[in-house]
């Protein structure tokens, strides 16, 4: 043996210990980083279940069994009244189960293809939502300004906008004085991301913000951690799934599905997620079963998007090219739908449970 290698041997022997000392120092710098990090709540939009048929205080009950910590009750059709007695009652109901309450309606845009006149205009469903909202104890009503054929109305998407947001305005004072967040959905393809910042700021983000929804940025030739950072910060709640994407003849086939069975990174989704809104519920929103196609090698599919831009699109056509086909899944029969959308919501919920979402989990 060289004559100098004990001396070596101690030199690197101490650089050793001096490397494993940093290592286990910042390994415990992170776990503490970890630990003083919020954990995200964990719900439920009771659209996933929607063939049930089930009334609000089915749903609570439900919520409940599942030991969820959130309920997002979505449409005000699954009330059985609307007075403010029978909401506090159902209020105290969930509360005694552990439960905070969320909650949504439709359209109100009084332009949109998708706006019904059932709650009178669309101020007057605005005002009942925010009413109902405060009542339920909800700090939030969620809505939304209509669909992916809205692009195709007179003045496209961006009249549709500027519709939306003299109907928020309306009701500025409502909400603000209710304590009551207007927060607007990227809903079913009409809005992408930057479009729906542009409403919020136009109406006014100290009383209006976002509905983030993971599966409907997908609608709108958008990767859903792309779309993450630019709603983030403006999120009030959220209703979530996973989505599947792959080439077609004509462009790209979108099938939504459940969490863990698309091609999100939710790993990464959530550890940005708990960066940007750390207070905002993870609420599962599960619609299977079928897949649309976006036919973007068509010239004419562009007319609608006239604001798309490229980096967005080019992290959408990354994900189709990673994707691959899945079936169309068709259950007959109301009890067969029943039990489809039960599986799939809970199968969600069990994977964002394994990921460390939730709280009474």
């Amino acid at each position: 043996m060289n004559e100098t290698s004990p001396a070596c041997s101690r030199r690197d022997f101490g650089k050793t210990l001096a490397l494993a000392g940093a290592g286990l120092a910042t390994g415990l710098a992170a776990r503490a980083q970890e630990s003083s990090a919020p954990r995200l709540q964990l719900g439920l939009d009771n659209f996933a279940v929607r063939a049930m048929g089930w009334k609000a205080p089915a749903l609570i009950d439900y919520a409940a069994s599942l030991k969820l910590d959130t309920l997002f009750i979505s449409d005000l059709d699954a009330f059985e009244s609307h007075d403010d007695g029978h909401l506090r009652e159902l209020r105290s109901r969930a509360a005694d189960r552990g439960l905070a309450m969320y909650l949504g309606t439709w359209s109100i845009c009084p332009t949109s293809r998708t706006f019904r006149d059932k709650w009178g205009t669309a101020e007057e469903h605005l005002a009942l939502g925010i009413r109902m909202a405060k009542a339920l104890g909800s700090p939030v009503i969620r809505v939304v300004l209509g669909g992916r054929e809205d692009r195709k109305t007179d003045g496209g998407i961006a009249a549709r906008i500027e519709d939306t947001v003299k109907v928020c305005r309306g009701c500025r004072s409502r909400a603000l004085d209710a304590g009551i967040k207007i927060a607007i959905e990227n809903h079913a393809g009409d809005m992408q991301a930057r479009e729906l910042v542009t409403l919020v700021e136009a109406a006014g983000a100290d009383y209006v913000g976002v509905n983030l929804d993971a599966g409907n940025s997908t609608w709108t030739l958008e990767d859903p951690l792309a779309a993450l950072e630019i709603l983030g910060p403006y999120a009030h709640c959220t209703s979530l799934r996973d989505s599947m994407i792959w080439e077609s003849e004509n462009g790209a086939r979108v099938a939504w599905t459940a969490m863990g069975e698309g091609l999100v990174d939710w790993k990464t989704y959530f550890a940005r997620f708990v960066e940007l809104c750390p207070h905002v519920p993870v609420q599962i929103e599960t619609i299977s079963g079928f897949n649309i196609e976006f036919p973007y090698l068509k010239p004419e599919f562009w007319e609608v998007w006239p604001e798309a831009r490229a980096q967005d699109f080019a992290h959408f056509l990354a994900l189709a090219k990673r994707g691959h086909a899945i079936d169309a899944v068709r259950p007959e029969g109301r009890e067969a739908q029943q039990a489809y959308q039960r599986e799939d919501l809970e199968k969600s919920l069990t994977y964002c449970r394994s990921l460390g979402i939730g709280i009474r989990s």
